[in-house]
């Protein structure tokens, strides 16, 4: 059984995800401990114990989605389902890299560990900065919208759907940027509960720290097709995938070309490995011809594979 597999990214994580996996799973515990070596923090205790606000920080979020989501890859794999292709949003490229066969899981967690660290330092030494969701104008018309208002400080950094994008920016670009876009039409302009301005000019600092980090890693060409945020389209080898996980940092996200390019790549089936059904919901919403699923616990796991069988049983 095949399908491509959408691993979603920063905020979609939430106290006591994974916890049925951990469980019920040796090897899931393994991937926890080695999360937990690598990034310095107890992380099962900070998964299944902890607070929401100590798990929205972006050090911790993005090792525990990462650890989370490959593990549903390895609860999936174990029951007979592979990815056809793979796409991740954000952080979420990177447990795609694992599941591609580009990244080994041990390097990939060293690396988010150092990436959420960054990013966090990057968010603090800006002297305050944010991200917010932008509803009602296609992304074009905010970037044309801020260019207009010759805001310097808020750019467009994920490009998620016709009617949803969300920039990024410093706390008075932000202000700024709320006033042009409801100028231009915008129906709601939404603060999102985030420490820094990602996939912005904000993040330079983390994005030229990280780049040198990744100097010494060798990433392998993946095994199955994978979409980068950075161009919104396939990359074959893996000194590309090298390349753009640093600029990602700093660059939006082109998900609406990304799902446009998994569909003329002939994706017709997605499931979303991780927290949540958000890339599944955007996916279906562009392209209605695509069977969409989710699998955040083990429960929609076993009904997921009992529906992925009965489709091939049709076919």
């Amino acid at each position: 059984m095949k399908a491509c597999f959408l691993f979603p990214g920063q905020g979609a994580q939430y106290v006591g995800m994974g916890k049925d996996l951990f469980d019920a799973d040796p090897e899931v515990r393994s991937v926890f401990e080695a999360a937990s070596d690598l990034a310095g923090f107890n992380l099962p205790k900070a998964v299944f114990e902890g607070d929401e606000d100590n798990l929205k920080r972006t050090s911790v979020a993005q090792v525990a989605l990462a650890a989370v989501e490959h593990s549903l890859v390895l609860a999936l794999r174990k029951r007979g389902v592979e990815p056809s292709a793979v796409a991740g949003f954000s952080l979420g490229e990177w447990p795609a890299m694992v599941a591609a066969g580009s990244l080994s899981m041990e390097t990939m967690l060293s690396l988010v560990a150092a990436r959420g660290r960054l990013m966090d330092e990057a968010g603090s030494a800006s002297g305050g900065s944010g991200m917010a969701a932008v509803m009602g104008l296609w992304p074009d018309e905010v970037g044309n919208a801020l260019a207009e208002a010759g805001i310097g400080e808020a750019w467009v950094a994920n490009r998620n759907s016709p009617t949803q994008t969300v920039i990024a920016g410093t706390e008075a670009g932000l202000s700024l940027a709320e006033s042009a876009l409801k100028a231009a039409g915008a129906k709601r302009v939404i603060r999102l509960k985030v420490s820094g301005a990602f996939h912005s000019p904000v993040m330079s600092t983390a994005y030229e720290a990280f780049k040198i980090l990744l100097d010494g890693v060798a990433f392998d060409d993946p095994t199955v097709a994978f979409f980068s945020n950075v161009t919104g389209g396939p990359v074959r080898y893996g000194f590309d995938m090298k390349r753009l996980a640093a600029s990602q940092i700093v660059s939006p996200v082109r998900w609406i070309d990304e799902e446009s390019a998994m569909v003329a790549a002939g994706v017709r089936s997605c499931i979303e490995v991780g927290p949540g059904t958000v890339l599944a919901g955007l996916m279906k919403g562009a392209h209605p011809e695509v069977e969409c699923r989710a699998c955040g616990t083990l429960e929609n796991l076993d009904a997921l594979v009992e529906a992925l069988s009965a489709d091939e049983r049709a076919a």
